[in-house]
């Protein structure tokens, strides 16, 4: 197949329904891991496809929704300060903080600014030699080898006057930690984004040491159907393994010039995701040749982080929880007004179901 339409086509996705029907015997939890299955999922209402026996949760693949209040708490922090300009992706500025938001901050007098990339925010910081500019840095393996060309750049331009704030994480440690929770996982739908980087192989330890299958999918309706249907067989035959059902994007080896990029500029570090805590190795921070751009190094007064009452994001982003069981969902809590993370990014578990299965 090489259009879009084919891979939405009404028989073709019917076929792979009935498939599943007729394969599903026992009741099986399988867990998408990237926002933008979440996304998909939602909007193609592939859930009211598959049997009961079928339970999809959602995972912590929203880079927005697992950055911590710390972080935004950081950057407000960093804001307040008028010889600063902060850039920012825009889902982050409507993030709330402990008492704030970048957006609230912005409406205050901070020169916070939207940038689709670190590469506008460098032009920002060569037209204002006379202010400090900060790039907030998040997201996963997709996005980090963008992050770490933009720090070669400033590294080349030597800019004095650029720094970023860093909170990338990488996958493996939270599907590990996932694991170890006790949390019950019968078969990952695996990142396609993430792995067009990465390559496959990064997921071989959950199938070595937990037996749990891995499927690195599209987000095309045939896509997903087609996971959930070879994860189901791998269920009912016990015979778990790493697939790629994404081979017109991902390579097996993935992209080795992106990884080679980001391990000559990051180094790995514990992190804090929001639901899992603090996670050994799965954060990644500058390394020391590079560690004039650590906006870190930057004095500012971090107000004590707080956590929203009544929010539960971190148990839905562990698949203990859905949207629909938290008593802020829809009324106050919606994307208009968010009160936790997940409601933010239109990847957000909570963002995605309000939209889509709501109205």
């Amino acid at each position: 197949m090489k259009f879009i339409s084919e891979y939405r086509n009404s028989e073709h996705v019917s076929a792979i329904v009935n498939a599943i029907h007729q394969s599903s015997r026992r009741p099986i939890r399988l867990m998408e891991v990237c926002g933008t299955h979440t996304m998909a999922i939602e909007r193609f209402g592939i859930r009211s496809l598959l049997p009961q026996n079928i339970e999809l949760v959602s995972g912590p693949g929203c880079p927005v929704c697992v950055t911590s209040n710390r972080f935004i708490d950081h950057a407000l922090a960093l804001s307040t300060n008028p010889e600063h300009i902060i850039c920012t992706f825009g889902d982050l500025l409507r993030v709330p903080g402990s008492k704030s938001s970048l957006m609230l901050q912005r409406t205050s007098g901070a020169d916070i600014r939207i940038t689709d990339s670190i590469l506008a925010a460098i032009d920002i910081a060569s037209a204002h030699p006379d202010k400090r500019i900060i790039f907030l840095s998040i997201g996963f393996e997709t996005t980090t080898p963008g992050i770490a060309a933009g720090i070669l750049k400033a590294k080349k331009l030597n800019l004095d006057n650029f720094f970023v704030l860093t909170s990338n994480k990488i996958m493996p440690p939270a599907l590990h930690a996932l694991i170890n929770e006790d949390i019950q996982i019968d078969g990952f739908l695996c990142p396609g984004h993430v792995s067009a980087i990465t390559g496959t192989s990064i997921y071989d330890f959950i199938v070595r040491k937990y037996g749990i299958a891995c499927i690195v999918s599209g987000f095309e309706p045939s896509d997903i159907l087609t996971s959930i249907l070879k994860l189901i067989n791998q269920f009912e035959n016990q015979a778990p393994s790493v697939l790629n059902e994404y081979k017109r994007v991902v390579r097996t080896e993935g992209n080795k010039k992106a990884r080679a990029m980001t391990h000559e500029v990051f180094t790995t570090r514990d992190d804090w995701w929001r639901g899992l805590g603090n996670i050994a190795g799965s954060g990644l921070e500058l390394r020391e040749k590079y560690c004039e751009f650590k906006a870190e190094s930057l004095p500012c007064v971090i107000e004590k982080t707080v956590e929203p009452k009544g929010c539960i994001c971190g148990l839905i982003l562990k698949g203990q929880k859905r949207p629909s069981d938290c008593k802020l969902f829809e009324d106050p809590c919606s994307p208009a007004n968010p009160i936790g993370a997940c409601m933010v990014s239109p990847e957000g578990t909570c963002h995605a179901h309000y939209k889509y299965a709501m109205n």
